[in-house]
């Protein structure tokens, strides 16, 4: 609480990241040759971005040793959206984890109870002491578990926007200059990227949606803002891998390994040591559909101004896609496709969104909500820019 009121100095987060961290076991990866590199993002709408660089940064020669978090509230998480694959294990022990990056430098797996045990349990207090929202002590939450993988850099993502945990571009900058301070004073490399979250990324929202829109994306489809931000993580994680002179020269390399289908190998790969079933991967038509699905019209014509992306996840958590309390039940098929992005032309009548749930009493109430959190004008509106900025 007095860490809270008061604030921090960058020492004492660093100190406090350090008791996190050394409070269990940091993992020891010194014997698998070449750089290890991960990515932390602060979470978002449609924010699948990990499901895609990872296979990407692996193919291109560094290693990815990913321990990714659960959704809760409006926000998606990685494991919920690997878990919908038949089969798929993110509970590997550390022995495990060490072996699956060994076979195909990259793992993606949850939180172990060894890994920077001290912030479940200082987590626990802020929630009930209403002291989430504090810079030093997400820094201290973030790196204490990021540092604990084993990496030698770390590529962070801090969204800002609706649909972000940090609303305005000067918060999102401040946690981002936090998390840089407290890599770098444990001597990681790193890279920050704010992006914006005042729409969702990409088109598909729901755990099994987003493995099929970054499967997709794997094979070469083309969804613009997803690629850009994507590529930009995945260009960062192999300049720092040492496998690029620079992060443009990794965006490149990131294109190809998409193109010449490796990137979408090695994402079987990964499925296939983690114990997934990749025949619903190499065929997405396979696997199981959501009961009951609705549709959204535009009731006029305009251009999209603006989107309430908060709303738009708390919709998709409405439909089954989302858990309120980390006890709720996920359903893997529920979800939305959003259709359109800010700036837009929209005709009347023209589909914004799909809805698909197997909760038939949730979708009038979901519809509501992506119908509310819309604005249109009349005179034509800029596009968002995706990447505001870029701090090393």
């Amino acid at each position: 609480m007095a860490g809270f009121l008061n604030g921090f100095t960058k020492k004492e987060t660093s100190y406090l990241t350090k008791a996190m961290l050394y409070s269990g076991k940091i993992i020891d990866l010194s014997e698998i040759p070449g750089k290890k590199v991960d990515k932390h993002s602060t979470g978002g709408v449609g924010d699948k971005t990990s499901l895609i660089l990872a296979p990407i940064v692996a193919a291109a020669g560094v290693n990815v040793p990913m321990i990714s978090g659960r959704g809760l509230g409006h926000s998606g998480g990685t494991l919920d959206k690997l878990e919908t694959i038949p089969g798929f294990r993110t509970n590997l022990n550390l022995t495990q984890y060490k072996n699956v990056i060994k076979k195909c430098r990259a793992v993606l797996i949850g939180q172990t109870k060894d890994v920077a045990p001290a912030d479940k349990l200082i987590y626990s207090l802020r929630d009930v002491t209403a002291t989430v929202e504090s810079i030093p002590l997400i820094t201290g939450s973030i790196m204490s578990k990021k540092l604990a993988e084993g990496i030698d850099g770390l590529v962070l993502d801090v969204k800002t926007g609706s649909g972000a945990f940090m609303k305005t571009t000067k918060d999102a900058k401040a946690l981002a200059n936090s998390l840089i301070n407290t890599a770098k004073s444990f001597k990681k490399d790193v890279i920050a990227f704010i992006t914006d979250m005042n729409q969702p990324l990409g088109n598909y929202i729901g755990n099994w949606l987003e493995v099929y829109e970054s499967v997709k994306i794997l094979q070469g489809a083309n969804v613009p803002d997803l690629n850009e931000v994507t590529f930009n993580l995945s260009g960062a994680m192999i300049f720092l891998g040492k496998k690029a002179g620079s992060i443009n020269e990794g965006i490149e390399i990131s294109k190809e390994l998409v193109k010449n289908g490796k990137a979408f190998d090695k994402f079987l790969e990964i499925v296939r040591l983690q114990n997934g079933n990749v025949s619903f991967i190499k065929n997405l038509n396979k696997y199981p559909k959501a009961k009951f699905k609705e549709v959204i019209t535009a009731s006029k014509s305009g251009y999209l101004e603006k989107v309430n992306n908060y709303q738009i996840g708390m919709a998709s958590l409405e439909l089954g896609a989302g858990r309120r309390t980390k006890e709720d039940k996920i359903d893997p098929t529920a979800g939305i496709i959003f259709h359109p992005k800010i700036g837009d032309k929209i005709k009347k009548g023209q589909i914004i969104a799909e809805l698909f749930t197997n909760n038939k009493s949730k979708i009038d109430d979901a519809k509501t909500m992506i119908e509310q959190s819309l604005s249109f004008s009349k005179t034509k509106v800029k596009s968002v820019k995706l990447i505001k900025s870029v701090i090393k």
